[in-house]
């Protein structure tokens, strides 16, 4: 048996301060920091590229386990990991040891790292309760690394109508050991778009803070109107970072496209997006079928279903779900047989929802 870890995009960004990475080599610090703070783990690790095609291809799921059997087909998998479970399957598959491992055997130790300035200090602002992850295209930012992170959000009607509202978030990445610098001009952001698109406010300033240094997030929201996917947001982000174990401060400069389309790779922020049926910090409630059922529809919901209903016509169609996903999925739900599974038809197996 051969074990490995598969870093791909963040399910939960800003959780203990890490952002997803605009880059590749961003990635691979994330691993490396991953790696040092998982202290005694010795599995290697495996990174998806900045396509997300390792994802994908393995279904979108966001804590998934997979097991292959030595030709590569998969035998096992779970949507989100289960130790007890594992150890079964390679019982059943490989054989019983005489003297298992226990965790305590491990010698395993987490080292988490404080943060660098004080956070709590600014108060988060209050959000529309239904908001969406946009897509972000990060520009040229010069010499600097994107020491704070945009993540930008809109609700239903702006991704439908193009008229909503947009959150602007800037984030400091944790991996690079910066904090705002309050001394001097707090952060200001600049929008533009397209002739026709109406944007309020078009500027804006971060609070004015009384503490020297923080790390809370800066955040904005805006009022689009006459937005369309085909003509994106430009953003513009002036602020003063500080590194104190490096000893620098400096002006940075940096720009953003915001495509007014769902970004389905942008993760959750489990602070504020928890939906029903879930909890933070714990794995989604499970539907019929979990973990214990096996099979490839363990742990599957209506909600994460229709996650892959990728043209948006409110069914989900052969082609749409990953290979591994679709005799038993097709099997047991499309009731009527035509090829595509309708939420009616999900509904009555989960005995659920839609919205579950």
């Amino acid at each position: 048996m051969r074990f490995f870890f598969v870093y791909k995009t963040l399910a939960h960004p800003e959780s203990d301060g890490y952002l997803n990475p605009l880059s590749l080599e961003e990635r691979l610090l994330h691993v490396r920091e991953a790696q040092r703070t998982f202290k005694g783990v010795s599995m290697p690790w495996l990174c998806d590229n900045m396509s997300n095609e390792l994802k994908k291809t393995l279904g979108g799921l966001n804590n998934p386990e997979f097991l292959f059997d030595p030709e590569g087909k998969i035998v096992s998998l779970r949507d989100w990991s289960s130790p007890k479970d594992l150890r079964a399957d390679l019982v059943r598959l490989v054989g019983a040891v005489s003297t298992p491992t226990r965790v305590e055997d491990l010698n395993l130790e987490f080292e988490k790292s404080p943060p660098v300035a004080p956070r709590g200090v600014v108060p988060r602002i209050k959000v529309p309760a239904a908001l969406k992850p946009v897509q972000v295209t990060p520009k040229d930012s010069g010499e600097s690394p994107y020491y704070a992170k945009l993540r930008a959000e809109g609700d239903d009607e702006l991704l439908k109508t193009g008229e909503g509202t947009l959150y602007l978030g800037l984030h400091l990445d944790r991996l690079y050991n910066v904090h705002w610098n309050n001394l001097v001009a707090p952060i200001e952001y600049e929008l533009s778009a397209a002739e026709g698109t109406i944007i309020s406010p078009r500027t804006g300033k971060g609070p004015k803070v009384e503490a020297a240094a923080d790390s809370d997030p800066r955040e904005f929201l805006v009022s689009v109107r006459g937005g369309e996917a085909a003509n994106p947001l430009r953003l513009i982000v002036r602020y003063y970072a500080c590194n104190d174990a490096e000893g620098w401060c400096k002006l940075v400069t940096q720009s953003y496209v915001i495509h007014l389309e769902r970004d389905r790779d942008a993760g959750v922020v489990r602070a504020r997006e928890w939906g029903a049926g879930r909890r933070p910090g714990g794995p989604p409630n499970r539907g019929p079928g979990g973990p214990e059922g096996g099979g490839p529809q363990g742990g599957f919901s209506v909600e994460r279903l229709f996650r892959f209903d990728k043209d948006g016509d409110g069914k989900v169609s052969k082609e749409e779900l990953p290979e591994f996903l679709r005799g038993r999925i097709l099997e047991r739900m499309d009731a009527n047989q035509d090829g595509v599974i309708e939420k009616k038809e999900a509904e009555r197996v989960f005995g659920t929802s839609a919205g579950n």
